[in-house]
């Protein structure tokens, strides 16, 4: 819970405190971060220019605010518990921000916040304080106040700390007078069990929901969602975005989260935005943002740096004690490598994803580019092999082309396709945003509920009429549809069945096992071997794949399988969600480095000739 430290209300004359936060963010007087830095410089931006787009900063609207935290609320938990709730530094600057600002009808600015910050830094509770004064403290009448999460028991986490907080020690009262003693409330429900909170003076009230529950016919003046990390889906968070966008006076959601893992569609969907919100990179002015993680620059040595530490957990050495991070950190570095990763994402906002990720996440993201039209068309002549990874019928269906061009570099494109038919439904089961990637032009869905492989068919075709396709390899299972596609629209290709056979016309398609049985015939593909030439491109940053969110999302659900000779292959069974994207970029790196077949070894930087006259020459 937050500190009993005071926070002053200014003399005439003097800065505001929320404008006083933002000034020594900008200043440096405490670490912070390029997110947080961002968001103060916009404050301090608008306070000069909003006014020409119709916005407007009120100090004692901020400062009514600010007061009424400690005049009402005493902390209910933690050191400070039974002392007045002084807001935290960071506290004071997000609720006079979203109290303070107002369009030129007196409408709260925004419409959306966003608060971000590593564990344990009293967000819920700011959250349920604010919840409260919204309901029946700020003149509305009949206000609706919800608080919703993933599921009921995280609905409320801030909904408890609310009910807590009314039935605690008003500060200055006589001992036992309580908010819901007084009758200035009235809770429904006993102890933990509580469900309802009513103001009875402006009939307003302030209730938890569930992901999948509604309210008929709700008129929200404030929705608070918690842990946006946790969320599987934000369907539930669109549905009550649309309702605030309909109230014509003040309204607002409120959205508060730990930094969540990669695999988290819908938490690193949301801080994507507002951390472009805070920089610069969209604008939005009825949206808040504040995001508090260490930077880029300070993740590689976080557990040794106390200094950055701030950055992410603006409550250190407040109400949060720094020797709890230093236990965690300490427990981490001597624990598995998943608690590591968990401590650096949970504490520090370092988005490392997948506890578990199948390679160093942060190499994986380095190669990682656009590999647009422009860049398709530049790789024009070079060599290119085609990887297809199919699906049974209406799951993800991967084709990935892999280029060598004249350095020695590989780049990777992946097309995706999947049904039109139940999307919806297999994204809430998949847990991943096909109808956002549909849209996004990253996804295509086929009409049906199948998918028709004359697509992927016409596909290859058109790559291999302008491109030097070498030759596709192929997952066995289901290909045979793909070979029945390729004669319906009349492209001719052939299937390699070893040296000693004769070939075919058109494209040439080998197999690529996906066990871990390593093969060691001549022309045979196998997936450890792959992972391995994938694995050296993306350790040595020479490989460029193109910066899908499929792509991205197939790598973060990924899990390998490793049998006693450390050879390893993807595990379909074993991996979080759908992983058909990474398999087939294995798959390219693995054929089109597979050089031995073509007379040379790669070494990591050059392609070198395996005849005797020792010349090293980038092909």
């Amino acid at each position: 819970m937050p500190s009993s430290a005071p926070v002053r209300a200014d003399a005439p004359g003097e800065i505001d405190p929320t404008t006083r936060w933002a000034q020594a963010a900008v200043r440096g007087d405490f670490p912070v971060g390029d997110f947080v830095r961002g968001a103060a410089e916009r404050h301090l931006r608008d306070l000069r220019e909003a006014s020409k787009r119709g916005y407007f900063f009120r100090p004692e609207l901020a400062q009514r605010a600010l007061d009424f935290f400690p005049s009402v609320f005493t902390i209910t938990d933690g050191p400070a518990a039974g002392k007045p709730f002084h807001l935290l530094p960071y506290q004071v600057f997000a609720v006079g921000s979203l109290m303070g600002w107002v369009n030129a009808d007196g409408r709260w600015r925004f419409r959306s916040a966003w608060i971000e910050t590593g564990k344990g830094q009293a967000k819920s509770p700011l959250m349920g304080g604010l919840g409260l004064y919204a309901m029946g403290w700020c003149g509305f009448p009949r206000s609706q106040i919800y608080a919703i999460g993933g599921d009921k028991n995280t609905a409320n986490v801030l909904f408890q700390d609310a009910v807590a907080m009314c039935r605690a020690q008003v500060p200055g009262y006589d001992e036992g007078e309580t908010l819901e003693g007084l009758g200035h409330v009235k809770i429904g429900g006993i102890g933990k069990n509580a469900h309802t909170i009513e103001h009875p003076a402006s009939q307003s009230f302030f209730l938890p929901l569930a992901s999948g529950e509604n309210q008929s016919g709700p008129r929200p003046r404030m929705v608070l969602a918690d842990e946006i990390h946790e969320f599987k889906t934000d369907a539930q968070i669109e549905i009550w975005r649309r309702a605030i966008t309909k109230v014509a006076g003040s309204a607002m959601m409120v959205l508060g989260t730990n930094t969540a893992a990669i695999s988290s569609h819908v938490g690193n969907g949301y801080s994507e935005i507002y951390q472009d919100i805070a920089t610069g990179k969209k604008r939005d002015d009825t949206a808040f943002s504040l995001v508090f993680r260490v930077d880029k620059k300070d993740r590689e040595n976080v557990f040794t740096n106390e200094a950055c530490w701030q950055k992410s957990l603006p409550a250190l050495g407040i109400t949060y004690p720094i020797q709890n991070i230093r236990e965690e950190v300490q427990t981490a570095t001597t624990s598995k490598l998943s608690a590591a990763s968990s401590v650096k994402r949970l504490y520090f906002g370092i988005p490392t994803g997948a506890a578990d990720f199948w390679i160093d996440e942060e190499k994986f993201a380095a190669v990682l580019g656009p590999v647009d039209d422009a860049a398709i068309a530049a790789l024009k002549g070079c060599r290119c092999w085609l990887s297809l990874d199919l699906s049974k019928k209406n799951d993800l269906t991967a084709l990935t082309a892999t280029w060598l061009d004249g350095a020695g570099v590989l780049w990777q494109k992946t097309w995706y396709w999947t049904t039109k038919d139940g999307l919806a439904d297999r994204a809430k089961t998949d847990n991943a945003p096909y109808e956002e990637w549909v849209e996004g032009c990253h996804l295509v869905a086929v009409p049906g509920a199948t998918i028709d492989k004359s697509f992927i068919a016409a596909q290859v075709a058109r790559i291999c009429a302008e491109h030097n396709v070498v030759e596709l390899v192929f997952d066995p299972a289901q290909f045979a549809d793909f070979e029945t596609a390729c004669e319906e629209i009349g492209f001719p290709a052939w299937k390699f069945e070893g040296p000693d056979k004769p070939e075919g016309t058109g494209l040439k398609m080998v197999r690529h096992a996906q066990g871990v049985k390593v093969m060691f015939e001549d022309r045979q593909h196998c997936m450890p071997r792959s992972i391995e030439r994938f694995e050296d491109r993306i350790l040595k940053q020479t490989i460029v794949i193109d910066d899908s969110p499929v792509t991205y999302s197939c790598a973060a659900n990924a899990a390998m399988v490793t049998d006693g000779q450390a050879n390893r292959a993807f595990d379909k069974k074993r991996s979080r969600g759908k992983i058909d994207g990474i398999v087939t970029c294995a798959m390219g790196a693995g054929a089109a480095d597979n050089i031995e077949l073509e007379g040379t070894k790669y070494d990591g930087k050059f392609f070198v000739d395996l005849d005797d006259d020792d010349d090293e020459d980038p092909l």
